[in-house]
């Protein structure tokens, strides 16, 4: 196994772990201890600062990426896959960055239909990232 490689499973393994922590512990208790109003001054400062660290982290896997696909030895296969997993960190992660105001102005504005389709792709985006990260070097 080449060095870039392991590198990749390791920011796999951080990108992962970020997610799993957010969601399993941050958000759930930041929902069952706090007041709303506090709720949103602590939700408004975590996610984007998440998104912000996820892009990067998958930006260096990219670039890792590109790195070992001209110039490792390793599965071409492989090498795709971890390309178009970086790919979509970093274009995920910045996307979901970019709706964050648009999703708290729906909430501001008590526009639930677009806050939960605005939420609903953030999610989805993320929990999209965390399988890929989960799994991609078992394909």
């Amino acid at each position: 196994m080449n060095l870039f490689f392991q590198i990749q499973i390791l920011l796999s393994g951080i990108i992962a772990g970020w997610i799993i922590f957010q969601t399993a512990f941050v958000a759930p208790t930041v929902f069952t201890k706090l007041e709303d109003a506090e709720k949103a001054l602590v939700l408004r400062a975590i996610f984007p600062k998440l998104f912000k660290a996820l892009a990067i982290a998958g930006g260096l896997h990219l670039a890792i990426g590109l790195f070992a696909y001209f110039f490792a030895n390793s599965g071409e296969n492989l090498k795709i896959l971890s390309l178009i997993v970086g790919s979509y960190t970093l274009l995920a992660s910045i996307f979901c960055n970019l709706i964050v105001p648009a999703t708290n102005a729906a909430r501001d504005n008590n526009d639930t239909k677009q806050f939960a389709r605005l939420h609903r792709i953030s999610v989805s985006l993320t929990m999209l990232t965390l399988l890929l990260h989960m799994g991609w070097m078992f394909l």
